[in-house]
């Protein structure tokens, strides 16, 4: 059985580096994209598995990239787990609102990511 796929979408290096790391080590095929424009680009052009999208990004911030998925039939079926700093019941909503899939709130415990990277894409642990 082949791995999934996982698109990272936030501008920190840092972020990107944590999501690899953990979701390799979880069995995941992890790319990255550094904004929502790219993030879109990357999903139009390759088949994920799930998507990790950060909300406060420049030039297109999270809620926006995953209404634009939402909109779209090609990338609508995707996954999309929201991670943000924002941990404020109005922020949930708003990703949820926008077609998250799930919201994760940084810092993101490793063991977290996994689990609702496993949940989202129906793997196995």
């Amino acid at each position: 059985m082949s791995k999934k796929s996982v698109l990272a979408v936030d501008d920190g290096i840092t972020m990107r580096l944590f999501y690899r790391e953990v979701l390799e080590k979880a069995g995941f095929v992890v790319e990255e994209a550094a904004n929502g424009i790219e993030g879109l680009e990357r999903a139009l052009m390759t088949r994920f598995d799930l998507m990790v999208v950060d909300i406060n990004m420049p030039k297109m911030n999270g809620y926006e990239m995953v209404r634009q998925m939402r909109d779209n039939p090609a990338l609508r079926s995707i996954p999309v787990l929201t991670v943000s700093t924002e941990e404020k019941e109005g922020d949930v909503v708003k990703a949820y609102d926008a077609g998250a899939n799930f919201y994760l709130v940084k810092p993101v415990r490793p063991d977290d990511l996994a689990a609702a990277a496993r949940l989202l894409t129906g793997s196995v642990a």
